[in-house]
């Protein structure tokens, strides 16, 4: 029997510190969650009081809290500002020349070209196949040679029977017949030297020369091959002399942009600026891609070449004293557009808001049409949680 009293009693001390146990975590529990309720409270009443109190500064202000804001100031100033369109575009040359030749063309039997090589007008770039076209210079020049003997001697004849004919012997008919037939001759002579030019002129086609100065930029004709022109098997001159920037504009600037209007041009991979004006604006708009073609021309440059990436920023608006503001203090109600100022009011420095009429915005300028004048010394940074009346102090800037 005792032994079972003994474990009958630690069951039940087992049992009593178990329901302890629990209780006391059922108690934390309950207390760990009214912390986190009074905390919320706590947050929530935090963010009311915030609002109350700002809504009573700005209705009320003798409640308002003579501490003042710590701001950045900038003074205005009237500048010029400019307004730019910005456009991609390319480098190109005026000169571009597919060299072609001068007759159908013909199979290439030397090639005195490479790519990259700098050519003259006039060089001789291509010889083509000539054979039958030399025969046929030999040939002409063989007949007009048979003439020109023909022609000496009927001139004898003709001297002849002229001399006879003046000392009264043989007859008149002889006198004219000798002479028509030299006519004849002289006649034929002069086509056939007509013919051997045009033989010689038509060998010389055979001959391909370039017709500018500039540099072999393409050459895709080898020999053997035949040779046409094409720009697919032919050659490319190019003349960097002359350089210009080629763009696409939409069609909505058509109205702001005529021959004239000043640009600038920057070249990202050579880090290099040109101040210039359109040269030529197309007149008519791309079904395309809805713009219109403009040309700058632009200084010639060895370092500059055809198909370079270039920013064309073209000028469309301009004012010589202009009030300009950053667009990020531009702040908005229900009133409208709004930059806060600081102002001098007796001894205090002062928060307002000017009401302004904004013009163009250009990068992170902002045109100021009206509300603003030179001399104006708007809250620059800082600005965002001002109201109307608060007290400013100036951050000192560090120099």
């Amino acid at each position: 029997m005792q032994p079972i009293i003994k474990l009958l009693l630690v069951i039940v001390c087992a049992i009593s510190l178990g329901s302890c146990g629990n209780s006391e975590k059922r108690i934390l529990t309950k207390k760990k969650e009214k912390l986190e309720t009074l905390k919320k409270e706590q947050t929530d009443i935090a963010l009311q009081i915030t609002k109350l109190e700002t809504e009573i500064a700005k209705l009320d202000p003798s409640a308002k809290e003579d501490r003042p804001k710590l701001v950045l100031l900038d003074t205005l100033q009237a500048i010029s500002f400019t307004h730019y369109i910005d456009l991609q575009g390319k480098v190109d040359a005026e000169n571009i020349s597919y060299v072609t030749p001068r007759g159908m063309g013909g199979q290439v039997r030397a090639v005195y070209v490479k790519k990259g090589d700098r050519v003259r007008k006039g060089q001789l770039l291509l010889k083509l196949d000539d054979a039958i076209i030399r025969q046929n210079v030999v040939a002409a020049r063989q007949g007009m040679e048979a003439t020109k003997t023909q022609l000496t001697l009927a001139k004898s004849i003709y001297e002849r029977q002229k001399n006879l004919w003046d000392e009264n012997i043989g007859t008149e008919v002889q006198v004219l017949q000798a002479r028509t037939n030299m006519q004849a001759l002289q006649n034929n002579l002069r086509t056939q030297q007509e013919n051997v030019k045009a033989a010689v002129e038509q060998m010389n086609t055979s001959n391909v020369v370039s017709n500018v100065d500039g540099v072999a930029d393409e050459v895709n004709i080898h020999v053997g091959e035949t040779f046409t022109g094409s720009p697919m098997m032919g050659i490319k001159i190019v003349n960097t002399s002359r350089l210009k920037v080629v763009t696409d504009i939409p069609e909505n600037y058509i109205s702001k942009i005529s021959k004239g209007t000043p640009v600038v041009i920057s070249i990202p991979d050579l880090g290099k600026t040109y101040n210039s004006t359109v040269s030529v604006v197309s007149q008519s708009i791309s079904a395309a891609t809805r713009g219109f073609i403009a040309e700058i021309s632009i200084p010639s440059d060895r370092d500059l070449k055809p198909n370079l990436m270039a920013n064309v920023k073209i000028q469309d608006y301009a004012v010589a004293n202009a009030i300009v503001a950053p667009v990020n203090t531009l702040q908005n109600d229900e009133k409208g557009k709004f930059i806060m100022v600081a102002v001098k009011e007796g001894k205090k420095l002062v928060a307002r808001k000017r009401y302004i009429d904004v013009g163009e915005l250009y990068n992170d300028q902002l045109e100021v049409r009206n509300g603003l004048k030179a001399g104006d010394v708007i809250v620059s940074e800082g600005f965002q949680s001002l109201y109307d009346g608060q007290l400013l102090t100036v951050a000192p800037v560090n120099s």
